[in-house]
């Protein structure tokens, strides 16, 4: 992985950006519509569709697109729940996204107190970060520049990406390997917080690392040539040895992997190693072995070299498993994200703007909620139970130097999201606004189903979504009409990358050009059967 980093430190003194004509009239046009953001936020949380899987919330954002008068490409890159958003005509060219999946077992009503939703499975999905406030967060931010650039006439494009499967790192790499960032000056990516320690801010040096994920399908096609298989004359089938099978394959690849992790990487540079079995089975009898199965690795690392070395022990593991189980296997990537390219530039940029629209602010009715919250668990409920922190203003190189503390000196790069894949086509600012979390009791840890609820109740999520609004119009604005401020973060980006797309130090996408989307596997979804719609999971479960 090259060195990224210019040859001087960035640095400056923080605060708003500048207030202009048409900044203001993109933040009057976020005041006016919050109570519609605020509606079409939950209709994006009631669809709480998993990854790979939103067909009903990719068509809300295409129609709503269309009619605010963009051109719409649906099913964008082999994606059917992608898109790419465009309006207006020339330069720059400034992107931003929407993401809208969610996540199995997190169904959760807003409500203040542990209940799933009405009508649904018990594990179905639900919104967890929330990515439904991602997105209207970077739709109002979105529309709202758009009304600037009508009002006052501002030339440039504006490119919207519908950003699917995100938990799963799985749209981005996949835009990125079909060429889709390549005319990008700049874009804006944002997430609500989610923790205390990273909110109201924007990352400086230290941005995520890289995500793989990779699909080990076992198939036994020819049980029939397992050795010994053959029968005397007379004998019964089912008193025969019969092949191991898909199923004894894919439990020694989830056993022998989970035995070989600790010799996969050294014990420092916060890398972890999760699996998921998609499938196994396909045979209803004893004397029959099962014919296929599925495991999905995926990994977080901070270098791409720490990756390589996982992949390497597992595709061996792989290989001795299906021997010993007399199948064949089929070794598949899902994802591979690129870890994250700083630019100070237009992350200084971004933050002025998330200063001048301000933090967001929680009002009696969300305070209230979160003491219901608090009394239904049985605590002690709080004058104010919103957590301070989440409506606090923090510099990006303060948010740095919280972020270094708890790393090693070597460690550039830190968890994982795919927004990554922008940083390394345009200069792009990774913005976190502070969202809803309760104070506790010291100790105490509040359970999941809290974090869904404060998602999805209007008065605690609506002031991140506004908040983001105001950063991210403010910012698209800035980069419309400052073209200083585009060259700048441009020069940087070149810096970084040894000369832009193509330079001396520029990482290139990871999965082949034109990679076709993953969307054939059992991804959790709903089901239409003749019994009605049902979870992946049986009814009864």
């Amino acid at each position: 992985m090259p060195d990224d980093r210019p040859s001087q430190k960035t640095s400056r003194s923080f605060g708003s950006a500048a207030m202009t004509a048409a900044k203001q009239t993109a933040f009057d046009w976020v005041k006016a519509k919050e109570d519609w953001l605020s509606k079409r936020h939950r209709e994006v949380w009631d669809f709480h569709e998993p990854a790979w899987r939103e067909y009903k919330s990719a068509a809300w954002y295409v129609k709503l697109l269309r009619e605010h008068g963009f051109e719409v490409e649906e099913g964008s890159a082999s994606m059917p729940t992608a898109f790419c958003a465009r309006f207006g005509k020339g330069k720059p060219v400034i992107g931003a996204y929407a993401e809208y999946d969610a996540v199995p077992g997190n169904s959760q009503d807003p409500v203040p107190y542990e209940k799933p939703r009405d009508g649904v499975h018990k594990s179905a999905a639900g919104h967890t970060d929330p990515h439904s406030a991602l997105g209207l967060g970077a739709l109002g931010g979105l529309l709202a520049a758009k009304a600037a650039m009508e009002k006052h006439k501002l030339p440039g494009t504006l490119v919207f990406f519908g950003e699917p499967a995100e938990k799963v790192c799985g749209s981005k790499p996949v835009h990125a390997a079909h060429g889709y960032y390549d005319g990008l000056d700049a874009a804006i990516s944002f997430h609500p917080a989610f923790t205390t320690s990273h909110a109201n801010t924007v990352n400086w040096d230290t941005h995520c690392g890289s995500y793989w994920s990779r699909m080990y399908t076992f198939e036994c096609s020819h049980p029939e040539e397992w050795a010994g298989m053959g029968l005397n004359e007379g004998a019964s089938a089912h008193t025969s040895a019969r092949a191991p099978g898909a199923i004894d394959a894919v439990c020694l690849m989830y056993m022998s992997s989970k035995m070989t992790k600790e010799a996969m990487l050294p014990h420092t540079g916060t890398w972890t190693i999760n699996e998921a079995i998609l499938a196994a089975g396909q045979a209803t009898a004893d004397n029959l072995a099962p014919g296929f199965s599925q495991i999905q690795y995926a990994s977080r690392c901070p270098t791409l070299e720490m990756q390589e070395r996982i992949y390497a022990v597992l595709d061996n593991n792989a290989e001795h498993v299906a021997k010993l189980s007399h199948c064949t296997v089929r070794k598949e990537w899902v994802t591979k994200t690129r870890p994250g390219l700083a630019n100070h530039a237009i992350a200084a940029l971004t933050y002025g703007n998330l200063v001048l629209g301000g933090a967001p602010v929680w009002g009696e009715e969300a305070k209230k909620f979160g003491r219901e919250i608090q009394k239904n668990l049985g605590l002690e409920p709080m004058a104010d139970p919103i957590h301070p922190a989440m409506a606090e203003l923090v510099t990006p190189e303060e948010d740095e130097a919280r972020m270094r503390a708890i790393l090693p000196p070597w460690q550039k790069n830190y968890t994982s999201d795919d927004y990554t894949d922008y940083t390394w086509h345009c200069p792009t600012a990774r913005l976190y606004v502070g969202r809803a979390m309760l104070a506790a009791p010291k100790g105490y840890q509040y359970p999941t189903w809290v974090w869904n609820a404060l998602g999805g109740y209007p008065a605690t999520i609506d002031p991140t979504i506004f908040s983001a609004a105001r950063a991210i119009a403010g910012s698209l604005v800035d980069l419309l009409t400052d073209p200083q401020a585009v060259a700048a973060a441009q020069s940087e980006f070149r810096e970084r990358t040894g000369g832009g797309i193509g330079g001396s130090k520029w990482v290139g996408p990871l999965l082949p050009k034109n990679f076709p989307a993953p969307i054939h596997y059992r991804w959790p979804e709903y089901v239409s059967t003749p019994r009605g719609e049902e979870w992946w999971l049986p009814q009864g479960a």
